[in-house]
């Protein structure tokens, strides 16, 4: 089994969901099985279909979701130093073509949610960051071609 590694609040939001699929949407939907079984041939019955599905489905994220926490390990955000990037560290880096600056935290992979500025250590800019220090240069090969990124801060 792979390690995933996380945060404390990645791995509570992990419970969380769990415990919400389980005590709420797994009831739900059987008790749509059980109205659709009530209406009689389940032969042609797309309700019934429908709901077996969705519970298929609604099984399938949980034992996914239980298998990220089986195989999780907590990060000691105590231990994060900003001497190199690293997971867990917020880095502000400078595009060198254009100047643009942007603000990343580097996260694990079930953690990175764009819109927050958190980006997954697996990503191709992640993984050119990883270890360089203030003011170094990062070329980092993109889709697109090669990027240069300057560091210019690393924070926790």
């Amino acid at each position: 089994m792979a390690a995933n590694y996380m945060t404390e609040e990645g791995y509570k939001k992990l419970l969380e969901e769990v415990n919400y699929l389980e005590t709420v949407k797994r009831p739900e939907i059987s008790r749509q099985i059980a109205e659709a079984r009530d209406k009689g041939d389940l032969s042609e019955n797309a309700e019934y279909d429908a709901a077996k599905e969705a519970q298929g489905i609604l099984e399938s994220k949980i034992a996914q979701l239980k298998g990220l926490i089986a195989g999780a390990r907590l990060i000691d955000e105590s231990q994060i130093s900003t001497d190199a990037i690293q997971i867990l560290n917020k880095v502000k880096i400078r595009n060198t073509k254009n100047n643009q600056q942007m603000v990343y935290t580097l996260v694990a992979e079930n953690e990175a949610n764009l819109k927050e500025g958190k980006i997954s250590v697996n990503t191709p800019i992640a993984k050119g960051l990883l270890g360089k220090k203030v003011g170094d240069i990062a070329e980092i090969r993109v889709p697109s071609g090669v990027m240069s990124f300057e560091i210019m801060e690393i924070s926790i």
